[in-house]
């Protein structure tokens, strides 16, 4: 699915696919993470290896108040054990499919929100 919000100065994300996210200037696989000055492929595979440690490093140079996990076609939830987690940390967390997720997290982005994306 093609985006057509974008600004060039941010990392929004132009397109997504199956294995694959399009930001204006990049092209990613998944599963990776984007904020508004910083993106990267990571190696989280799977909802059930999120937690503190494997978010701490995405997060060291830009902080964020809401992160949005992109699930695949479908949405999936952390656990209430996740949840209360990251929470810990004062992390807002929104788990939705990866279209939903990309638009989101533009629209948040354009508002100049302090938002992350995790697609998987």
């Amino acid at each position: 699915m093609e985006f057509t919000q974008q600004n060039i100065n941010q990392n929004s994300v132009v397109s997504v696919a199956d294995s694959a996210i399009m930001l204006s200037h990049t092209k990613l696989k998944t599963p990776c993470y984007i904020s508004a000055s910083h993106f990267e492929e990571v190696s989280i595979p799977s909802l059930d290896l999120i937690n503190k440690e494997s978010l701490f490093p995405l997060m060291v140079d830009e902080s964020v108040d809401l992160l949005i996990i992109g699930t695949g076609k479908t949405p999936k939830f952390l656990s209430p054990k996740q949840q209360v987690e990251l929470s810990e940390i004062g992390l807002t967390l929104e788990c939705m499919n990866n279209v939903s997720a990309c638009s989101s997290f533009n629209l948040l982005l354009a508002d100049a929100r302090s938002v992350g994306l995790l697609i998987l």
